[in-house]
């Protein structure tokens, strides 16, 4: 007698319409259509989906989004990082420091930097691994020590919180567009001479359209994106993702490298978090102490919204980009319907326990799932 004749749940066929239900990404989808619904009533008129509008809150949502990718593959491995927000402002001051005030070339500072915070990465993940301690911890730890040597070196070297002073040491550096730049600046000088975005009326720049091109923080978090989708869904590294956060110990018993896999994901996170930081200190032309502030707390909403659990080996890169979404829709759009910005939070707590309470339940019904 075959296996499907007898009910054998491995084989057993799941109709398209429950394989939607069970996606991560469900929650995030009904988030997404949910906001951008409401915004079309009540924001319609205000300028939000004009071209301008459109690229506010796409820049707003491209740093959510950034920074989400790497929060989102962390939490499938099953662990949690909460010293993304300090090492946003560690990384910013830390390029501030290298370029502005040691003189150091733009593209060796970034470089340096990028290499200082994915050892940090990689040494929050060692130390996990080793000691056995909950990830929470460790990196709650690290949270408090990159703000306060964030605070301290500035302080100490500069007298002053704030540095500045970036745009001018990057002038003519090769790398610095990387992160700073814009792209496609002919494509909308076309589509202004074709009357289909608004153009400047008086002023310096008169005639020229009123976006300029897409800003490399777009650039890197569909990058980003579409890197962290393939490596879960295509890639054998992927699998040892989610076996990672399913089961560490039934994981290890066929093979999986999960002590390895759970420390890369720790300085994929740096990574993300200090692209977020060089484009923001490229954007600024400076470096705050303050910078990132809460970030760690905005990308584990922005992945729990886009299906993830918090108990690791369930998740989805593209669930995490539209959590983002919401994120920077929601921030934005607040302004243009002329609500009051303080209710930002509410508006995205609502939210949030809406997407969750919404994937839970549904996977439980259709699939009896935890």
């Amino acid at each position: 007698m075959s296996d499907t004749a007898t009910g054998d749940e491995r084989v057993k066929e799941i109709s398209g319409f429950r394989k939607a239900l069970i996606r991560p990404e469900l929650g995030g989808i009904v988030g997404t259509v949910a906001v951008f619904t409401f915004f079309l009533l009540f924001a319609a008129d205000s300028g939000m989906f004009n071209a301008q509008g459109i690229m506010n809150w796409s820049t707003v949502s491209a740093q959510f989004m950034i920074i989400a990718v790497g929060a989102c593959m962390l939490m499938i491995a099953g662990e949690f990082d909460l010293s993304v927000g300090s090492m946003i402002g560690f990384a910013g001051m830390s390029i501030a420091i290298f370029s502005v005030t040691l003189g150091w070339p733009v593209w060796i500072a970034i470089l340096t930097t990028f290499a200082l915070c994915i050892s940090i990465g990689a040494l929050n993940g060692y130390i996990v691994i080793k000691t056995g301690l909950p990830s929470f911890i460790v990196t709650l730890a690290a949270l408090f020590i990159l703000r306060g040597f964030t605070i301290f070196f500035p302080q100490t070297i500069e007298r002053r919180t704030i540095i500045g002073g970036i745009d001018d040491a990057a002038e003519g550096d090769w790398l610095a567009p990387f992160f700073g730049g814009e792209i496609g600046q002919p494509i909308f000088v076309w589509l202004a001479d074709l009357g289909l975005i608004d153009v400047f009326e008086r002023g310096n720049r008169a005639g020229e359209p009123v976006i300029d091109g897409i800003p490399m923080l777009i650039v890197w978090a569909i990058a980003l994106v579409i890197f962290g989708h393939i490596v879960l869904t295509r890639t054998r590294f992927g699998n040892w993702i989610f076996a990672a956060g399913g089961d560490a110990q039934a994981a290890r018993y066929v093979g999986v490298p999960v002590n390895r896999v759970k420390i890369l994901m720790f300085m994929f996170t740096a990574f993300c978090a200090t692209v977020f930081a060089t484009c923001q200190v490229m954007e600024f032309g400076s470096a705050g102490a303050d910078r990132g502030v809460l970030k760690e707390f905005e990308a584990i909403i922005a992945v729990v919204i886009g299906g993830a659990l918090l108990t690791g080996g369930y998740g989805s890169v593209v669930g995490a980009a539209l959590g983002a979404l919401i994120f920077g829709v929601v921030q934005q759009g607040l302004f243009f319907a002329g609500v009051e910005s303080s209710l930002f939070r509410v508006f995205l707590g609502v939210i949030l326990l809406f997407a969750v309470i919404l994937n839970t339940y549904i996977r439980r019904i259709i699939t009896g799932e935890r």
